[in-house]
């Protein structure tokens, strides 16, 4: 069990290199990530969200009774932000609407389960990080079809009822499910070693969602390629700096600042690329974008949490020059 741990650890600090890795391996062997589609990738993704069901604990919910403001800003700036600046750069990089669908469809997810780690290793407020993925996470079913048809109804035609339908059976069912299992017997050594390696499974099941994707669509990658990881790019930069400047804007404290920003900046994008393969699949492009987002998101999440360390680093070596 030890060495499960050790591994889940490790798996977990190295997301962005695992998924990378995966999805170059479904690119050259795609018959290894084939059977990853339909049916299938909606069961990892419940398998996803289980996982983080069992990590909550009435503590992380009594957070958001006992911070509502902080949670009412962060969870407006994640359904705002980062839908409505993915409509306004696919409207100004002059996406087609397959790219367009797919960017928009990450802005209106709810936000990652890595932002809470990033935001620890960031000497963010995790308290907040976990209450705003969680808040984001149970408006989802309602959020994120409603906006999905704002923003993308003009292009295509959106199944609203459907999505509500599948983020309901794929996201919440699991969440509340390892949640109610979590309060039960999460005092148990048992389950005390489960949530630890939990999250390994979490990293794995990203990995083989992205994999799926690349082994269907990778050779749509070099028709559109460069098009989507620049939107994807420039999407993931607006979400943390306007996330960053709201909760700037709002009087918050630096702590809460860096969580606003990754918060808002990584998105559920392992939801969003199970939501296109289900909902749009005739849009192959929209789900190339959804998975491009998952890598990068875990990519860029590690960069920015690294620059705000090396940033206090840097601060504290210039007070201590000086005294």
């Amino acid at each position: 069990m030890e060495r499960m741990k050790q591994a889940a650890q490790f798996l977990a600090s190295h997301t962005a290199a695992f998924v990378i890795i995966a999805a170059i391996i479904a690119f050259f062997v795609p018959q290894m990530f084939g059977w990853v589609k339909g049916q299938s990738q909606i069961i990892i993704l419940f398998i996803i969200m289980f996982s983080m069901g069992l990590t909550l604990t009435a503590k992380d919910f009594k957070v958001l009774a006992s911070r509502p403001l902080d949670i009412f800003i962060g969870a407006a700036a994640q359904y705002l932000i980062m839908p409505f600046s993915a409509y306004f750069l696919s409207k100004s990089l002059g996406l087609s609407d397959e790219i367009a669908v797919g960017l928009i469809l990450v802005g209106c997810c709810p936000g990652g389960i890595s932002s809470n780690i990033m935001s620890f290793l960031c000497k963010g407020d995790v308290p907040l990080s976990v209450g705003m993925t969680t808040a984001s996470t149970l408006l989802a079913p309602l959020m994120t079809p409603a906006m999905v048809l704002l923003l993308a109804g003009e292009r295509i035609e959106v199944p609203a009822a459907g999505m509500f339908l599948t983020i309901v059976e794929a996201v919440i069912a699991p969440v509340l499910l390892g949640f109610l299992l979590n309060y039960r017997y999460g005092q148990t050594r048992t389950m005390d070693d489960v949530r630890q390696v939990m999250p390994s499974v979490a990293v794995i099941g990203l990995a083989l969602i992205v994999g799926g994707v690349i082994a269907l669509q990778g050779s749509n990658f070099f028709t559109a390629g460069i098009v989507i990881f620049l939107a994807v790019l420039a999407h993931n930069a607006v979400g943390y700096f306007l996330g960053y400047f709201v909760g700037r804007f709002a009087g918050m404290n630096e702590a809460k600042r860096r969580t606003l920003s990754i918060e808002v900046g990584m998105q559920n994008a392992g939801l969003a690329t199970g939501l296109a393969v289900a909902h749009f699949a005739i849009y192959p492009h929209a789900a190339l974008a959804c998975a491009v987002s998952c890598a990068w998101h875990s990519i860029s999440g590690t960069l920015l949490a690294g620059w705000f360390v090396r940033r206090d680093e840097k601060a504290e070596a210039a007070v201590a020059s000086i005294s």
